[in-house]
């Protein structure tokens, strides 16, 4: 039944292969300046967004200026993260909300609970002790592989969560209030009744983390990580330290979480444990593979998707989780390697050898004619 499903399948998807690498070569093809006016001209206007207000996306039931900073454009920044831990290493992370909170609480901690530094101050210090959280998680964590290292970062995720809910330190059940706010600067005013400050600092944050992401995909340590998440032991052989990109890996994503932490701390006036849940973490994950894992403009839709969706149709409360999660299952049927991949995922799940393959050139997974000559090759590879 399978195989028979992945043959029916198999013309749509090379289809949409076909339909993305001709978008694709299209936009190489255009000259530099070309390329770089259309992006400069795409960024105004996401900057103007809030101003335009276009009648077709606004959020009827909910300000749309606030969506547009939170959810929107903190699990952007979120997703990208991740994206480097799950998309470029090919670590499987399912604690990763536990950052978002460490950056958060750390605001709340030195901003208001135990201290008065400003929110500006705040923030790289949050980022660091994310990134040093990261670092003491990966250490010891990343020897492990596939859905054990899925379960310690699972459970990594609900230690902060309990201990955060259990420590009068950090303001137990009821959280820490009174968080500061960034500094206001001429007309932009950061406080409740203004947002699209807020989103203007977002978005000028995301523009920086995808500058400083692109060049790491492209340097050697990106093309580390895609070795370590093709082939672990292979990249090993090859003389990869594979340990400590997978830890530089978790220490940037961790760090970059942190960083949505605190700038979502620097906008509520309150947090509290049960904000950081666990679905906040599948959340940040559905919006990396959905938009595909690897892709930096396809993390950045399916992180906008999945954010944006639930405040659009808020009228559907009662339905909209069940069509989420339907739209998921069709989504992973009918495109597994997500909205928009990189082109080498895109490759891997649309050319694997599959039941599909075998059966199509006369035989099955069982009775597949041995080839003396392919398997003396691949001897001769291992």
């Amino acid at each position: 039944m399978n195989a028979k499903v992945t043959q029916a399948l198999r013309p749509l998807r090379e289809f949409q292969a076909e339909v993305q690498d001709a978008f694709g070569q299209r936009w190489r093809a255009l000259p530099r300046l070309a390329r770089i006016g259309i992006t400069i001209a795409f960024i105004v206007f996401l900057f103007l967004l809030p101003v335009l207000r276009p009648p077709i996306i606004t959020t009827p039931d909910a300000s749309f200026d606030s969506v547009l900073y939170y959810p929107i454009a903190l699990f952007v920044l979120a997703a990208l993260g991740l994206n480097v831990v799950v998309g470029f290493a090919g670590l499987l992370d399912l604690g990763y909300v536990a950052f978002f909170a460490i950056g958060a609480y750390t605001v709340g901690v030195l901003g208001a609970e135990h201290g008065t530094l400003p929110w500006i101050v705040c923030v790289p210090i949050g980022v660091a002790v994310a990134m040093a959280s990261g670092v003491l998680l990966g250490s010891p964590t990343l020897r492990l592989r596939g859905d054990y290292l899925a379960i310690v970062t699972l459970g990594f995720g609900e230690i902060v969560r309990i201990v955060a809910n259990n420590t009068q330190w950090l303001g137990g059940a009821e959280g820490i209030a009174d968080l500061p706010k960034p500094p206001s600067v001429g007309p932009w005013k950061f406080d409740v009744l203004h947002s699209r400050p807020y989103y203007w600092l977002a978005l000028c944050v995301i523009i920086v983390v995808v500058f400083f992401i692109r060049r790491l995909e492209h340097s050697r340590v990106g093309r580390a990580w895609t070795a370590i998440r093709e082939d672990e032991d292979a990249a090993e052989l090859m003389g990869v330290p594979t340990f400590k990109f997978k830890l530089w890996a978790f220490a940037i994503g961790a760090a970059i979480g942190g960083l949505s932490g605190t700038l979502y701390a620097g906008y509520v006036s309150a947090i509290t444990p049960e904000t950081f849940t666990l679905q906040l973490s599948i959340l940040f994950l559905a919006a990396v593979v959905l938009g595909g894992a690897g892709n930096v403009p396809g993390v950045i839709i399916g992180a906008v998707l999945v954010s944006y969706l639930p405040e659009r149709f808020r009228n559907f409360e009662e339905w909209r989780v069940f069509i989420f999660g339907a739209a998921l299952v069709v989504m992973m049927v009918f495109r597994p390697q997500g909205i928009l991949p990189s082109k080498q995922r895109s490759a891997e799940l649309h050319h694997p050898i599959e039941q599909g393959d075998l059966s199509h050139h006369g035989g099955s997974e069982v009775d597949a004619p041995f080839d003396p000559v392919e398997a003396s090759g691949a001897e001769e590879m291992m």
